[in-house]
């Protein structure tokens, strides 16, 4: 079990839910995730691991992760629901529209003016998400950036 699977379960505990193996393990799944997946790969790579599992066990225990703020579900145009464990580094999403991979970034530069325009318009900013869909200029010249 990865130290991510353990803090997502220790916060799972701390939001009085309990914890059962088939939780254990899709918390394990989902914090090894660097791809942002979605539902019904999260259940294909638990059910690799132990396929008693049911999917409806993956989309109940998912909903709960949400609903605690465990996992953070990112509704990208043109596809399903994606999971990512939550995360208290704030970053953005570019998709890549050809592959549908889910590149995260942050740019002090795109932050400062999210500011600037609240403030501009007179608001404080309290949260935001941005979402960059894109296709790649060049296979060769792309590049993945983590905050």
């Amino acid at each position: 079990m990865s130290d991510a699977a353990d803090v997502l379960i220790s916060h799972c505990r701390q939001a009085g839910q309990r914890i059962t193996a088939p939780r254990r393990i899709i918390a394990d799944v989902v914090a090894r995730a660097d791809d942002h997946p979605d539902v019904p790969e999260i259940y294909r790579r638990v059910a690799e691991i132990d396929p008693g599992i049911s999917l409806s066990t993956v989309y109940r225990t998912v909903k709960i992760f949400a609903s605690t703020g465990l996992v953070e579900r990112h509704s990208f145009a043109g596809g399903r629901a994606r999971i990512e464990p939550a995360s208290e580094i704030h970053h953005d999403h570019l998709i890549d529209i050809e592959s549908g991979a889910v590149i995260e970034f942050r740019s002090d530069e795109i932050e400062r003016l999210q500011a600037l325009v609240a403030r501009e318009l007179g608001f404080e900013l309290t949260a935001h998400r941005l979402v960059l869909y894109g296709r790649p200029l060049a296979r060769k010249a792309r590049r993945t950036r983590k905050p």
